[in-house]
């Protein structure tokens, strides 16, 4: 009997020990695994390839978008795939765009539309949806803090990598991207993803301009600066997200673009306003490092960038962008509130405007622009009200990087037709729904504290359903007759 114990107690202590140098199981696919898939996926790949053999032009990035829509269709049908249920400000924010984007194909197609534009209207319509599905994938289906910086830090890395692809097309003259392209896919435009300003190049790494990789940089680079002084502020190895953010700023210089700078300077409003001051000095002495290391390695790059902004009174670009108003006011008073169909203003038919608000209103008409703004100010909200119900400090400055990251969007609209671009699109939707699923989270952090609602329901020990009831005034019944 001894022995058979000594036996089982060992074998006990064995497994104990096995299990505990074991190395951790991976986590489950969820929601958070599709976003990472999407994040590399929308940054990595050029973002002027599409499918091969289909009748219109889808990439990669976005059949992951149509994917993350089908699932969370799924997932409020079941119980068993992990989305969170329940009703959210991004979310609803998210449907009103959804119902102003369905209005108004149902009103441009019900009217006569050349071929050419119901077929882009088709499209649109597709792709559209598509960045539904990646918002609502995130704010329903990243569950938890550590899965949300998952996906942040995939977007970091990406940003950092794409950083790294532009440094060899602007130092090297080489465009890596020749070579990036994949089976099964094809390049809808040959051009090259390094053009030329005031005789230096600007480079656009996978995205599809210069400008989309400005400011889509100027988004990513708070996410990286984030986890580096989190990392400093715990003690734990800060250098590679310093690195990355020192990848991602030199992407935004070589892209010589006035729009990253103007969107970076609203971010850096709300960063200063809540960064504590030690980090304020800390960031500041970091800019005049990497300021001091652009013009050594690039003298003359920083003196064009000055020049976008002391010579604007004489930049053909912007006399450009405010030629059409006349032709847009025009336009918008045709189909004012519905707009004449998304995607059926487009060159070379028609004129540009480099400005999303008045292209998407000119397409979607006042309702429209009113929802597409709004998608954006929802996810602002949330991230600030997240800062607000949230204890954790690291927590806390996720909120205000994230509503520092969309700033930048909402700026960078009026300075280019953002919509047109699929990596940048797609980037803002992701941390749209970021915003929306830290909301999420801090809230349920708070129903669960000592002083939540889930507390003070159990305050004396019992919840309300399960206190015992009050005592009956009925007399109990006399003695059967």
């Amino acid at each position: 009997m001894t022995a058979t114990t000594a036996s089982a107690d060992s074998a006990a202590r064995t497994r104990a020990l096995l299990e505990a140098s074991a190395l951790p199981r991976p986590h489950r696919a969820d929601g958070a695994t599709v976003g990472v898939v999407f994040a590399v996926v929308l940054m990595i790949v050029p973002a002027r390839l599409v499918y091969r053999g289909l009748s219109f032009a889808i990439t990669p990035a976005e059949s992951i978008g149509l994917f993350a829509l089908l699932w969370w269709l799924c997932a409020h049908f079941t119980s068993t795939l992990g989305a969170a249920k329940g009703r959210t400000l991004v979310r609803s924010a998210v449907f009103v765009h959804a119902a102003s984007l369905l209005a108004t194909y149902a009103y441009a197609t019900a009217g006569p539309l050349p071929r050419d534009e119901v077929e882009l209207a088709d499209h649109m319509l597709v792709t559209a949806f598509a960045m539904i599905g990646v918002v609502l994938l995130v704010v329903d289906g990243v569950r938890g803090r550590d899965r949300l910086d998952l996906v942040l830090k995939t977007v970091a890395v990406m940003g950092a990598v794409l950083g790294v692809i532009g440094a060899v097309q602007f130092l090297l003259k080489f465009d890596p991207t020749k070579y990036m392209v994949l089976p099964g896919l094809r390049y809808t435009q040959e051009e090259l993803f390094i053009l030329e300003r005031n005789g230096l190049s600007r480079v656009a790494a996978t995205t599809g301009h210069p400008i989309e990789f400005a400011v889509m940089c100027a988004m990513i680079l708070p996410i990286a600066l984030h986890f580096a002084f989190q990392a400093r502020e715990r003690g734990a190895p800060a250098l590679r997200w310093w690195v990355c953010a020192g990848l991602i700023g030199a992407g935004m210089v070589f892209s010589v673009s006035r729009s990253a700078f103007v969107g970076l300077a609203g971010a850096a409003v709300v960063l200063l306003a809540g960064w504590p001051r030690m980090r304020r000095l800390l960031a500041a002495g970091a800019v005049l490092v990497f300021l001091g290391a652009v013009k050594l390695v690039v003298p003359g790059v920083l003196g064009a960038i000055i020049a976008l902004f002391t010579n604007i009174s004489n930049d053909s670009s912007l006399r450009w962008r405010t030629m059409d108003y006349a032709a847009a006011t025009t336009e918008i008073g045709r189909h004012p509130w519905l707009g004449r169909g998304l995607g059926t203003w487009y060159a070379p038919k028609y004129l540009v405007f480099d400005n999303q608000y008045i292209l998407t209103t000119v397409e979607t008409g006042i309702i429209g622009v009113l929802a597409f703004a709004g998608l954006f100010a929802a996810g602002i909200w949330s991230a600030l009200r997240a800062r607000r119900l949230l204890a954790d400090p690291a927590s806390r400055d996720l909120g205000l990087t994230l509503a520092a990251c969309l700033v930048v969007p909402l700026i960078g609209a009026a300075t280019f037709d953002l919509r047109a671009y699929a990596v940048i699109t797609g980037l803002s939707f992701l941390l749209v729904g970021a915003a929306g699923a830290l909301l999420r989270e801090a809230r349920a952090a708070r129903a669960a504290s000592p002083g939540g609602p889930a507390a003070r329901a159990g305050e004396g020990g019992l919840s309300r359903a399960a206190a015992p009831a009050p005592p009956s005034t009925t007399p109990p019944p006399g003695p059967a007759r």
